[in-house]
């Protein structure tokens, strides 16, 4: 036997036979699970093997009997056939240790074992099964098996063809399977009966075995207890049996069974029939234990051993009795008739037992004609070197590689039976897809007894996998095809709870509430087949290349070599002797599945097929009540009309109704339901709690469908989708006993969203007939969702919050009460230790909606007021706006201030500053006239309240670090309202009711307030705004101080002082106006008010050298208005070569100046000022003439060239033309001005004082 290295597919060295004699031990069967590992190496080859008792049902192992020479094994002892817990099942039947497989005993394994079934585990079977599939090369005796795969984990379970068509011929099933078995392969099918030598050794074996327990080999006086034809007839009774047809009864015989699974609980929420956590032995309802008693489906095998046999993973299920004793605590005890050598098929059973059960020796008792003669004891490395039994551990490794991959390759379809074939006395093996079969036959799937535990593993695989899917999403393209095709194995009529839960479960695998990670793509990514775990194009090229290689030798994977045998199968072995050839069959089929989970980056995708698997799942419930009399009749293809209203005419009444129907059904429920629902459903049934989970899992869809359509600004379809979440909650409410608070606090959430796409409505109005368009269209698949929720509920619970209303009044009001009852919900008993992020989140909305309707309604009194022709008194309906506005933001403020917001209170307090000045705007007086009249108490009062609002603003942000944006609205807000008190106090002055002094005080006092809150430093979009009116302000100062000093009598300390303030004002004015570039107006007009004042200082001095400085300063004053001149005559060079461009025939209508305000320039207010400015001018330059020419000191060289410039410009100011265009004359000005200021040496400045 050539040398083979150690294999790494466990990672671990192999044990040297000495050291393995030491660490090995038997199993120690309490019960629990325990873990034992070996290599056992033979010869100079090497096998890798590595045994875990997953359970042991048996005690711990005891020591055998030794039997006296000359016992006689046919008689039996007095313990025979007595229940022996040593023995396990062997110890039930004179079969002994049966080599009879029961049919789905793999499916009993599986279901214990969920944990490692799909992905772990490579093979699920009876050890007897492994060892027929491990002989197939030396044995010439039939073969039969089922095989099914699930994941990567393919089930075996012997297919007993006799008792299947012994069961056919009574029943009629499988009728078309005989036919073809009968015209394919064995033409006179006839029962074969197995012979007496077969149960004469079974019996001896037996009584054997029970000696070996009994100790004292004490044998009682008596007869066989069994003739044979009664053990043939018992052993009849034994052989398994066939399960009748799966139907949808319930069982609960085996509830209690304590579990035997060493595994993580599955998720609750996943099991069938129950809401509240269950322990693991209910994690599904009992209609997955339909059939266990006494159908096959438990897992009666002694013990369950997870077996590596080189790089194969087996779950296997033995019922070798092993004893203690020898050199080793465990011990398996054959019985060999002495006269027949052991062959190499019985080598091969005994050297495999070992190793799966991790049995370092054997306990070899020979016998004659029952008598016994001798013992002799084996270690297991020893076996495949017995005589006439030697074999190649080697050649068995490859065996097992060679038939898993063929299988695997092969058996690609979840949900399929596969039949692995091989005639007796013939080396061709053939594999046949029966499910396919059956199809072809047109029989329905259901006569397939496989086709219920088929389904209920590949649902409970699924459901484990959930658990794993929670922490790692790699799984859900397996779960995904696992319940697909668990789905397709099933008939509706009869399975609808297994139905609506795999749907129900598809529908879970789309976290809808969850955003997509980044990398989620590689791991789900789209494309891929539901029935199959590989790509099956690129597996077709594998083959293809496969059958190039091997065509030399017999072409393995021909399925057509021979029409009339292989046309039907799947895949052939030519011959079992390839199975001996290492790796021979490579598998083309991926060890580690590549599930697609077809993902899409779109949120409407993903919510479409959610609710397409809900669909399905509603169906499946729907079709398994009964009960449809008290339903009206309707038609899942006809639309159900989502109404929208135009509210306008609404009564009040009505809607308040409306609201208080929305408020009741958004609180929690009380009391738990007792009577059957409206559709006949029993409350606490498996159709109950599906049909929470679906309406509740429909709803959060439709959620998401509208989130994301109100992020698209689809308004109208985002409120058609949340009244689809809402009609699916008010459903869930008509079935639910009680709410969760979880539920209550997705309602809220739906409540907010419905608030939020109300208030975007009325905000926009413009596009309302696209809105109805979007709302009134919906889908089949809609309208068959909205049938099934009809069933239980009218769902008009929230009809008056979902509806499309026209007037934007109206659809306010609604977002408000949404918000409201969003907010009632969260504050309720259940929820409000648990939700204080939310709640803040809805005081916010409920802050910013009544913000909303206050601002609308200030704008409808502002409209109202805007439309009087007269504006005589205040209106009852323009009060009525005032006091709804008002309300609104109080209670928005009160929102914010519960949150700590106190950037939004200031806002709010902001716009009730704004309704305080529309106020004192409609109390103005107006005259017969329609003149304005005097400042009324009324304005004074509401502007004040204005201010005191604004300054309560001020004092919430306390920084304008808290808020920049809000802290400067707020400030030009309040600066705009001094400035307009101010403005109006000086121009409407109430001298009816003040003294002017007093008037002069408030006027003062409010500009410094105003100047105070111009905020002249910071760098932003406002400072030309506050420049100007920082400007403005100085220059009104000043006029106001200027009038004082002309109308002053008397009280000369009074004069000055008011002298003083107006040349500080007016030179502020002046430098504030220059540093604006785009006021040359207002700086024109300021400077000719200050030399206007310095002329009026002037007439009251008699000295002429002091008249002579006043006329100085004032001309200098005068240059100053060259800056003015230069920007008027800019911009009118602009503006006559904007009008030259467009049109050259226009021009001449610019010589008009007088008429025709230019964009930008007023020209009737520039031909103004220059009516002021050239007298004044042309005065002052008359006046320094006369006063330097008639000077009684002699002037020096500069005094003359000084009065020569002044006689120069003043000769040319004479001289000009007084029709000339404006831009001449502008001209004219500037160069007369600058002639001055170069001699003058007059600064830029306007600070410089006469």
């Amino acid at each position: 036997m050539s040398s083979m290295s150690a294999s790494t597919g466990d990672g671990e060295p192999c044990i040297p036979l000495d050291n393995a004699k030491e660490e090995v031990s038997g199993p120690t069967c309490t019960g629990d699970n325990s873990k034992h590992e070996s290599a056992i190496c033979s010869g100079s080859s090497e096998i890798k093997s590595r045994a875990v008792v997953k359970y042991c049902a048996a005690p711990p192992p005891t020591s055998y009997a030794l039997l006296q020479e000359k016992t006689d094994l046919k008689l039996p002892p007095a313990n025979w056939l007595r229940e022996n817990p040593q023995l396990g099942t062997a110890g039930t039947t004179i079969l002994g240790s049966s080599s009879k497989s029961k049919p789905f005993s793999s499916f009993g394994m599986a279901y214990e074992f969920i944990d490692c079934i799909g992905d772990d585990v490579d093979v699920v079977s009876d050890s007897e099964n492994i060892k027929k599939l491990l002989k197939i090369p030396y044995s010439k005796s039939h073969l039969s098996m089922a095989v099914h795969r699930v994941g990567r984990t393919l089930l075996l379970d012997e297919l007993d063809i006799q008792e299947l068509f012994m069961r056919s011929s009574q029943t009629g099933d499988w009728t078309w399977l005989k036919e073809f078995y009968q015209r394919l392969i064995d033409q006179k099918w006839q029962r074969k009966k197995k012979s007496k030598e077969h149960w004469y050794q079974k019996a001896i074996l037996s009584k054997f075995l029970y000696y070996s327990i009994n100790g004292n080999g004490a044998a009682e006086p008596q007869s066989d207890g069994l003739n044979e034809g009664e053990e043939e007839s018992g052993a009849e009774e034994f052989s398994s049996s066939w399960p009748t047809a799966f139907t949808s009864t319930t069982s609960n015989a085996e509830e209690s069974e304590a579990p035997k699974q060493e595994s993580v609980t599955v998720d609750s929420s996943f099991a069938l029939g129950q809401v509240t956590s269950v322990p693991k032995e209910q994690n599904l309802p009992t209609i997955f234990n339909e059939g266990e008693n006494g159908q096959g489906l438990r897992n009666d095998f002694v013990r369950n051993i997870m077996w590596t046999f080189e790089d194969i993973h087996m779950l296997v299920g033995s019922n070798m009795p092993i004893f203690g004793g020898g050199r080793y605590p465990a011990v398996s005890l054959r019985l060999r008739d002495n006269n027949k050598p052991i062959n190499i098929l019985t080598g091969i059973d005994y050297w495999l037992d070992n190793l799966m059960c991790n049995v370092p020796e054997l306990v070899m008792c020979f016998h004659v004609n029952g008598i016994v003669q001798k013992y002799e004891m084996i270690k297991t490395e020893d076996i495949p070197h017995l005589e006439n039994s030697t074999f190649s551990t080697r050649v068995v490794k490859d065996i097992a590689q060679n038939v898993l991959s063929f299988l695997k390759s092969n058996c690609t379809k979840e949900g399929h039976t596969y039949w692995l074939f091989k005639a007796s006395g013939s080396d061709i093996v053939k594999l046949y897809d029966l499910t396919t079969l059956c199809e072809e036959a047109e029989e329905e799937k259901y006569q397939n007894p496989f086709t219920l535990p088929v389904a209920v593993l590949l649902y409970k695989v699924a459901s484990n996998l959930m658990l794993k899917a929670r922490q790692n999403r790699k799984h859900y393209g397996t779960i995904r095809t696992l319940l697909l095709n668990c789905v397709k194995l099933l008939d509706q009529d009869r399975h609808p709870q297994i139905i609506a839960s795999a749907h129900y479960m598809l529908s879970e695998l789309f976290q809808l509430d969850e955003p997509l990670e980044e990398d989620g793509g590689e791991s789900l990514r789209a494309g891929g087949s539901e029935d199959s775990y590989s790509d099956e194009d690129r597996e077709e090229e594998e083959e293809e290349e496969d059958l190039t290689e091997d065509s030399d030798d017999n072409g393995s994977y021909s399925n057509c070599s021979s029409p009339q045998d292989d046309s039907k199968a799947v895949a052939v072995i030519r011959s079992v002797g390839e199975l001996s050839v290492p790796e021979k069959y490579r598998s083309t089929h991926q060890i580690r599945p590549s599930c697609a989970f077809p993902v899409s980056q779109d949120k409407e995708e993903r919510c479409r097929l959610v609710l397409s698997y809900v669909l399905k799942g509603l169906k499946a419930v729907d079709g398994s009540i009964k009960k449809e009399s008290d339903l009206p009749a309707a038609d899942p293809n006809t639309p159900i009309p989502l109404k929208y209203e135009d509210r306008s005419a609404t009564g009040a009444c009505a809607t308040e109704k409306g609201i208080s129907l929305l408020l009741e059904r958004a609180g929690p429920l009380q009391g738990d339901q007792k009577h059957t629902t409206r559709s006949g459903m029993i409350p606490g049934s498996w159709q109950h709690h599906m049909k929470l989970k679906l309406f509740f899992k429909a709803s959060k869809a439709y959620y998401v469908l509208s989130d994301a359509a109100t992020n698209l600004l689809k308004y109208g379809r985002a409120l058609r989708y949340i009244k689809l979440s809402l009609q699916c909650y008010d459903a869930y409410c008509s079935v639910s006993g009680t709410l969760h608070p979880h539920v209550l606090v997705f309602h809220s959430q739906c409540l907010s969203l419905c608030g939020d796409i109300q208030l975007m409505l009325a905000q926009n109005a413009n596009n309302r007939a696209a809105y109805l368009e979007e709302y009134s269209y919906q889908t089949k698949e809609d309208q068959e969702i909205l049938h099934s929720l009809h069933r239980e509920s009218s769902c008009q619970a929230f009809s008056m919050a979902t509806d499309l209303a026209m007037d934007p009044e109206y659809q306010l009001f609604v977002s408000s009460k949404c918000y409201e009852a969003a907010y009632e919900l969260l504050v309720s008993e259940p929820l409000k230790d648990l939700t204080s992020d939310q709640l803040s989140q809805v005081l916010k909305r409920l802050g910013n909606i009544r913000n909303e309707m206050g601002v609308y309604y200030m704008n409808q009194a502002a409209a109202m007021q805007a439309e009087k022709e007269v504006k005589k008194s205040v209106s009852a309906a323009e009060q009525e706006m005032w006091k709804k506005s008002f309300g609104f933001f109080e209670k928005g403020m009160k929102d914010f201030e519960a949150i700590g917001d106190s950037t939004n209170t200031a806002l709010l307090l902001c716009n009730t500053g704004r309704l305080m000045r529309i106020c004192a705007q409609a109390h103005c007086n107006l005259s017969g006239d329609e003149s304005r009249g005097e400042f009324s108490p009324e304005e004074a009062l509401y502007y004040n309240k204005a201010i005191d609002y604004y300054l309560q603003a001020m004092k919430a942000l306390a920084s304008r670090e808290k808020h920049s944006a809000v802290w400067d609205s707020v400030n030009w807000e309040l600066s705009t309202t001094y400035f307009t008190l101010a403005t109006l106090l000086q121009d409407y002055a109430p001298v009816s009711r003040k003294a002017q002094e007093q008037i002069e005080r408030e006027v003062t006092e409010a500009m410094m307030k105003s100047l105070k809150y111009c905020d002249l430093q910071t760098d932003s979009a406002r400072q030309p705004l506050y420049q100007y009116r920082a400007a403005t302000i100085h220059h009104r100062l000043a006029s106001m101080y200027h009038s004082c000093f002309r109308n002053q009598v008397g009280d000369e300390h009074l004069r000055k002082q008011h002298r003083s303030l107006a040349e500080l004002h007016y030179s502020k004015a002046v430098s504030l106006f220059l540093s604006l570039k785009d006021a040359p107006c207002e700086l024109l007009r300021t400077l000719l008010e200050r030399v206007a004042f310095a002329e009026f200082t002037m007439a009251g001095q008699n000295s002429s050298t002091a008249k002579l400085k006043s006329l100085t300063g004032a001309i200098e004053i005068m240059t100053e208005t060259r800056h003015a001149f230069q920007l008027i005559h800019k911009e009118l060079q602009e503006e006559q070569t904007e009008l030259n461009e467009p049109d050259a025939a226009e021009s001449a209508e610019s010589s008009d100046v007088a008429n025709g305000p230019m964009a930008g320039l007023n020209l009737q207010e520039v031909m103004k000022l220059i009516g002021v400015f050239e007298p004044s001018f042309s005065f002052l330059l008359l006046q320094v003439i006369k006063l330097m020419t008639t000077a009684k000191r002699k002037p020096s060289n500069k005094d003359e060239e000084l009065l020569k410039t002044y006689k120069n410009v003043y000769s040319k100011l004479l001289r000009a033309e007084k029709n000339a265009p404006l831009v001449s004359r502008v001209e004219l000005y500037v160069e007369l001005l600058q002639q001055l200021t170069q001699r003058t040496g007059s600064d830029d400045t306007g600070t410089r004082k006469p």
